[in-house]
């Protein structure tokens, strides 16, 4: 029998592991602590753990981490991680150090299978959904090796990472059975002790798993919008010809009823001539004005305008930082709640849709982009929002 990876679990899982060795629930805590806590890999250091257990758990499980197969650091003090999960597959995971914050941005899959046009890690395909312990695995290393190097701690706690993004490499709510454990690991005061509001999973759309999600484990929510209409989002979000507008705008507010904030945020990638004009912008201020909770509200998104960062082969540009002032201005003047996000490491290519490692392609991306590359950008004139 193959030793269990103890990162696979949530508490509650290591409870129930625990109970099928005949331990009682409170040593799953015991552990939890060790493992997520005190970065404890070893059970030999495990020191308030009778010896007998500890001489069983070394016969039936272990704290697997990833190989780091490279380290890149960025000159603003990003660093970009590339893990090797195995046949052939790697994912990057970003750490971001802040004034106020350190924030670690968390892969899901190797590779993805959504296939935004603008960004790299849907260029390269989708190999396969990473496990709990693949994805607590990025967050447990980068813990414990920052507070090693002596890293800034957070808030006066013990902990290096405030704050966890689920925006790395994949489609988090495309791997949900693997990603509740996860996140229900780094909210527990008994591993990283993480604020709901302070954890946030981002997603292109999948409706139905959003409904599921908030009633889950209901954490910060971006959603990847990109586009103010369904044509046009349809060609740059391949979901939305699933799950359009209508349905994902009803599927946020349904979500604002669980959010540990009271807003969503929009994210939304600026191309050049592509989705920057001004009429884009007014039909986004319409959309959120008609489809939030009530007519008119615009107090109930929040919306993250984000610098396009250019990658090989993806035919799209950035928009002039002067076009996104514009845009970001008509916005405001509307009494929308918009930011500008800064770019952050991408001199090691770890901005927001540079992600890209290393992916055994099984969707054939290579010919989905041959044919998407066929088919034109819509005009910069399509029909108002309804």
């Amino acid at each position: 029998m193959n030793p269990v990876n103890l990162l696979e679990h949530d508490r509650a899982g290591l409870t129930a592991w625990c109970a099928e060795q005949g331990e009682k629930p409170f040593r799953a805590t015991q552990l939890f602590r060790w493992v997520h806590q005190r970065g404890v890999a070893q059970f030999d250091d495990m020191t308030d753990l009778a010896k007998s257990l500890r001489e069983r758990l070394k016969a039936q499980a272990t704290v697997q981490a990833l190989p780091v197969q490279s380290q890149q650091m960025s000159a603003d003090g990003t660093i970009k991680w590339l893990f090797d999960v195995g046949a052939g597959d790697a994912v990057e995971s970003v750490y971001i150090p802040e004034d106020d914050r350190a924030t670690l941005c968390v892969s899901s899959q190797a590779g993805c299978a959504v296939g935004c046009r603008f960004c790299s890690t849907g260029h390269q395909g989708f190999s396969r959904n990473l496990s709990t312990g693949e994805i607590l695995a990025q967050l447990w290393y980068a813990e414990h090796e920052l507070r090693s190097r002596g890293a800034q701690r957070q808030g006066g706690s013990d902990r290096i990472i405030s704050n966890v993004v689920m925006m790395g490499m994949g489609e988090p709510l495309q791997n949900y059975a693997a990603l509740v454990p996860a996140l229900r690991a780094m909210l527990d005061d008994h591993g990283y002790g993480l604020s709901r509001r302070r954890v946030t999973v981002s997603t292109s759309g999948v409706v139905p798993m959003m409904d599921r999600l908030a009633q889950d484990c209901p954490v910060a929510l971006a959603v990847s919008l990109h586009a103010p209409n369904d044509e046009l989002r349809s060609h740059l979000v391949p979901l939305n010809r699933k799950y359009p507008l209508a349905e994902l705008m009803a599927a946020c507010v349904r979500y604002l009823q669980h959010a540990p904030r009271d807003f969503i945020t929009f994210e939304y990638c600026m191309l050049d001539g592509v989705n920057d004009q001004p009429e884009h912008a007014q039909q986004l201020v319409e959309l959120i004005a008609t489809q939030g909770p009530r007519r008119g509200d615009m107090s109930w998104c929040k919306v993250n305008l984000i610098p396009f960062n250019p990658f090989a082969d993806s035919g799209l540009k950035r928009s002039p930082h002067g076009r996104v002032l514009q845009f970001a201005k008509a916005l405001s003047d509307a009494g929308v709640v918009t930011t500008v996000r800064k770019t952050r490491g991408d001199d090691i290519d770890a901005a927001c849709g540079q992600l890209a490692g290393e992916v055994r392609d099984r969707t054939g991306i290579e010919q989905r982009i041959v044919l998407q590359r066929a088919a034109q950008v819509p005009a910069l004139n399509p029909a108002p929002a309804a």
